[in-house]
């Protein structure tokens, strides 16, 4: 890799060798997702927590402080929506240049093995890579696969392998059992999806478990800005990837947080704050 390649991807994955992502990506293709109806009252104080954003370049320009020193993971792959029946069906919806003038740290792009568009999608990814290269910009790949396989360690395994053989310099994917055979057959740094919403111990046990099996991070959305308390979560889900804390440890360390914020909160007689003086707590 070039240097500013090597930089740009330092500056996500930590010295650690760990990252915490912060997926609000979401809305390209589901629209206003809950939790992220105003994205910038959501992303405004979770923000310096993360080791990296992944949004897309709307919701940067729009909602993203721009004197933040979190990089940027910008999604650049697009075209479908929740309305498809055929949710591979994707292109890349942003140019090199582009992204190159957001200032990001990496582009990300969804890549859909065993779909009827997996060719397409593959070699989105390898031009993307050629692209990367061409302007020192390291790329994510983000594996799906198609609706009739298993989200098991046969076919990701596949699909995380298939996207570091075209040149993905790192990988975003499920956790599953065997989630170890994953990681190892996988020659670049894996990142572990958040995924649907689940209870806050329930996630901070599946980053247990994901690290522990060889995980570089995670790429955590829903999990952290539905949660109880995002600003708690996301230091809770850092005190497991960096810290190396347990579920035990770190769900604690989330229900204090949670309780400190609250106690935070004005609690004047006989007036209800606004929302926008509760956002500055």
């Amino acid at each position: 890799m070039d240097w500013g390649l090597k930089n740009r991807l330092s500056r996500i994955i930590k010295s650690d060798g760990k990252t915490v992502m912060l997926a609000v990506d979401h809305g390209y293709f589901l629209g206003p997702t809950s939790g992220l109806e105003d994205a910038e009252k959501t992303i405004r104080p979770i923000l310096s927590y993360a080791d990296a954003l992944m949004p897309t370049r709307g919701i940067i320009r729009t909602c993203v402080d721009p004197s933040t020193d979190t990089p940027m993971v910008l999604r650049v792959s697009g075209g479908n929506s929740i309305l498809d029946e055929d949710l591979s069906n994707e292109g890349v919806t942003v140019a090199m240049e582009d992204a190159v003038r957001l200032n990001v740290a990496a582009v990300a792009l969804s890549i859909y093995v065993g779909s009827p568009n997996q060719k397409e999608t593959l070699l989105n990814l390898a031009r993307l890579v050629d692209e990367g290269h061409r302007y020192g910009i390291p790329v994510l790949a983000v594996t799906a696969v198609g609706k009739s396989m298993a989200r098991d360690a046969r076919y990701l395994a596949l699909s995380c392998r298939i996207a570091a053989e075209l040149g993905a310099h790192f990988v975003k994917t499920y956790y599953c059992d065997e989630f170890e055979r994953i990681v190892k057959s996988c020659p670049v740094p894996l990142v572990m999806a958040g995924g649907k919403k689940i209870p806050e111990y329930d996630a901070l046990e599946l980053t247990y478990n994901a690290i522990k099996q060889g995980a570089a991070g995670v790429d955590m959305g829903r999990n952290i800005f539905q949660a109880g308390s995002p600003v708690a979560m996301i230091q809770a889900v850092r005190a497991v990837v960096h810290e190396g804390a347990t579920p035990k440890k770190a769900f604690e360390l989330y229900n204090d947080l949670k309780k400190r914020r609250v106690s935070k909160k004005p609690r004047l007689k006989g007036v209800t704050a606004s929302s926008a003086d509760l956002s500055r707590h």
